[in-house]
């Protein structure tokens, strides 16, 4: 399966060790004065490495891995103490990935393993009223701080109708950080169980409700049909959203220009080759900014 994994540079890496110190999932070693991914299993392609390393070595990319394993993650991690199970839980936290955090507590709790989760609560985790923030840490060093996963749903009503206005008086539903298909992690916590929105990058420009109508309560992904590159990657990644984060609905929104029905065939495409049928919906914008079609198709 294709997920996001960190990559290391060797003829950059120095050797300090930072990332392996930082990495607390244990998926790093230093072997021959060299930071190595010892076990693709473990990465959880979160980044905090990234930010350790002082030099660069590290970057974030989507290929072929194993799917990142939770459970035998806080297996590992458990000989390690408590000070790092409460970091890689904390890790979790920062970035949003909620379900991860509640398989580590859970697992935690089912197998007697004594660790103050207090620590854990007081930071938002898992069974904390709060909602889910923002990350609270920016990675530095090989990966673009723009791309960083950032989940920031309203917590007030399901509708998701209560966002503060901005100063122009409107008020943003946008739950997520990024947006654009190709930066997006299709296994990010905020797309499991979700109500996905994959627009084509004119139609917001287009059409001047789109947030209310289209956006609340709905996960957002970006792309152009005619000028993007590597249009297959999209596939794979609407696939794994449907197979592996298991999205409830996905609703292609797409300009009247014939260019633009390439994304509706992406996405058709990745339904069927996904082998799970979820419902699928079509909304043509008008390039005057009206509706021109909305069908389940």
């Amino acid at each position: 399966m294709k997920r996001t994994i960190i990559k290391i540079d060797e003829e950059l890496c120095n050797g300090c060790e930072a990332c392996v110190s930082g990495c607390h999932e244990g998926a790093l070693q230093m072997i021959d004065g060299k930071a190595r991914m010892v076990s693709e299993l473990f990465c959880d392609g979160l980044g905090a490495c990234i930010g350790d390393c002082p030099v660069g070595a590290i970057t974030l990319e989507e290929r072929e891995a194993e799917p990142y394993d939770e459970i035998a993650t806080i297996e590992r991690m458990i000989p390690k103490g408590e000070a790092t199970i409460i970091a890689h839980l904390k890790h979790l936290k920062d970035h949003g990935e909620i379900d991860y955090l509640k398989q580590g507590v859970g697992y935690l709790r089912a197998n007697g393993v004594q660790i103050d989760f207090a620590q854990v609560h007081n930071h938002g985790g898992a069974g904390c009223a709060k909602p889910v923030e923002a990350p609270q840490h920016a990675h530095t060093g090989g990966s673009c701080p723009g791309s960083r996963e950032m989940s920031f749903a309203p917590a007030a009503t399901p509708s998701f109708k209560m966002a503060t206005p901005t100063a122009t008086g409107g008020a943003s539903q946008l739950r997520q950080w990024p947006v654009q298909l190709h930066l997006l992690n299709p296994q990010a916590g905020y797309f499991r169980g979700a109500d996905v929105v994959l627009a084509a990058d004119c139609v917001a420009f287009s059409f001047a409700d789109f947030h209310n109508r289209f956006l609340a309560g709905k996960i957002l992904a970006i792309a152009c049909p005619k000028l993007d590159s590597n249009k297959e990657s999209y596939v794979e990644k609407l696939k794994d959203m449907i197979q592996l984060s298991s999205i409830n609905t996905l609703t292609v929104i797409i300009m009247e220009v014939p260019c633009c029905g390439g994304l509706l065939q992406l996405a058709s495409k990745a339904v069927a080759e996904s082998g799970r049928k979820i419902p699928l919906k079509l909304v043509i914008i008008g390039t005057q900014g009206d509706v021109l079609r909305e069908e389940w198709v």
